[in-house]
């Protein structure tokens, strides 16, 4: 099969090709996915699991990209759920080749059906967003309606997926990002965006339940002191090293889940959540879309198929 490969950790990027690769290997609980459309991280092959398995040895050649939306075209024995044909979305394990080819191993559990009416290039950029956003407010930060939340990088894609969700569950939502995107995040349904840019930020914020932070760094330390007390600081970017004096502050990573997918594919089939999508290019031009994404609005989809 054509997959997007890089055999060099120390050149993870600049050694990005297209080329041919081997069929994947289903094991038990795994189906094939034929891929018509994947997304990936911009900084994803430096993360350590990348370059590991299961078992924490070394592997390489590796195939990026954990976004995906295609069809089953093999389900591996011992593996229910799932049929050949089946459209699917999913986000796929860290430790295995990735969806930037025309075929990935998923285990089952982390796929959803996607319904027959969405796109594969919309569909496929809604999981990572979508899960980070949706496990963040509801699973993590226990947001509930009324409550106030705080989205620090709410003109990005997982900053975008946070504002739509929290205001659909009917919190007031407080965007913060650069000032090119205010417009944006108004529009998703944020009651106030504020410039970072601006100083003293924090006395416009006034005290809210919930912060989920995509920022890190200045921004995270600063945000304990906007919580109410019994309140949330939720990051994304690393652990807080300024915890709220009676609350709670923690770090975490996305990780795939079937129902949290599904209540994410339910709201955007409602048209209660929207992805934002930039560029979308065909396999054959991934390595340049992977090297040019920092930086860029919206998730770059890869066309697969």
């Amino acid at each position: 099969m054509k997959a997007v490969r890089t055999h060099d950790r120390d050149a993870a990027v600049d050694s990005l090709v297209v080329e041919e690769a081997p069929y994947p290997y289903a094991g038990e609980g795994d189906v094939i996915v034929r891929v018509r459309a994947a997304c990936f991280t911009p900084d994803e092959l430096a993360w350590p699991a990348t370059w590991v398995d299961r078992s924490g040895r070394d592997r390489a050649p590796v195939i990026p990209g954990h976004e995906l939306s295609g069809e089953v075209a093999e389900v591996a024995v011992g593996t229910t759920g799932l049929s050949v044909g089946q459209r699917v979305v999913g986000l796929t394990d860290w430790n295995r080749d990735g969806t930037l080819a025309e075929y990935t191993a998923v285990e089952a559990r982390n796929l959803a059906p996607l319904p027959a009416g969405i796109d594969h290039v919309l569909a496929a950029a809604l999981p990572m967003p979508g899960l980070t956003a949706w496990q963040g407010l509801f699973i993590h930060g226990r947001l509930e309606a009324g409550q106030s939340v705080l989205v620090h990088g709410a003109g990005g894609g997982v900053g975008m997926a946070a504002t739509q969700l929290a205001r659909d569950a009917g919190a007031r939502v407080i965007g913060t990002g650069r000032e090119g995107s205010r417009d944006r995040v108004l529009e998703l349904g944020a009651e106030v965006f504020l410039d970072l840019g601006q100083p003293a930020w924090e006395e416009a914020v006034g005290r809210v339940d919930l912060v989920f932070d995509a920022i890190g760094g200045e921004v995270l330390d600063r945000s304990a002191a906007v919580l109410r007390p019994g309140g949330t600081l939720v990051t994304i970017a690393q652990p807080p090293t300024v915890r709220p004096e009676d609350g709670r502050a923690m770090y975490f990573i996305v990780e795939p889940n079937r129902d949290h997918l599904l209540e994410i594919i339910g709201r955007h089939r409602e048209g209660r959540l929207r992805p934002l999508v930039g560029a979308v290019h065909p396999l054959d031009r991934a390595p340049e879309a992977f090297r040019a994404k920092k930086g860029s609005v919206g998730k770059t989809v890869i066309q697969v198929a």
